[in-house]
């Protein structure tokens, strides 16, 4: 994960940590995910920002993120989100739950996060699309309460790096 550790982190921030690390491991086809926040900041990871220069697998094998790079992933996460809540709005369709996008080489998904925060996931084009968002939809629902203004800033803080 790119989040550097869980050395001083809270216990709510170590659970998120975890709970992404397991979503990745646990659900084939899945290549990477992030929690983005309501304005649009990565909050936690899949992808360490040292896989750049192995952009072509992981350790594990898996395909990297998109272009290898976590940080484009949120951003396409933020994008997608942004994008459909002004749909949802134009429509009169209420709160955008879930958005996915399937293309030949895979497909994105997109779920609200209690607080306004994005879950994005980057998958292969051959994963079990409902299994993919079931585990979303557990994230979701154990991260939910956890995501407090205090955690997103820790969170924030520990992306950002020692200065």
């Amino acid at each position: 994960m790119t989040a550097t550790g869980t050395f001083g982190l809270s216990t709510e921030a170590r659970n998120l940590q975890w709970l992404l690390g397991n979503l990745v491991e646990e659900v084939p086809g899945v290549r990477s995910v992030a929690v983005v926040s309501s304005d649009g900041l990565m909050l936690l990871s899949s992808d360490p920002e040292t896989q750049q220069d192995t952009p072509d697998a992981d350790e594990a094998g898996r395909p990297a993120g998109p272009r290898g790079s976590s940080a484009d992933l949120a951003t396409i996460v933020s994008g997608i989100g942004s994008l459909t809540v002004g749909a949802a709005r134009l429509m009169d369709g209420g709160g955008v739950k879930q958005t996915m996008v399937a293309m030949d080489e895979g497909s994105v998904f997109v779920m609200s996060i209690s607080d306004g925060s994005l879950l994005g996931v980057h998958a292969t084009p051959d994963c079990d699309m409902s299994v993919v968002a079931y585990h979303m939809a557990l994230f979701v629902g154990r991260a939910g309460h956890v995501l407090t203004p205090e955690v997103r800033s820790e969170l924030r803080k520990t992306l950002e790096g020692p200065r």
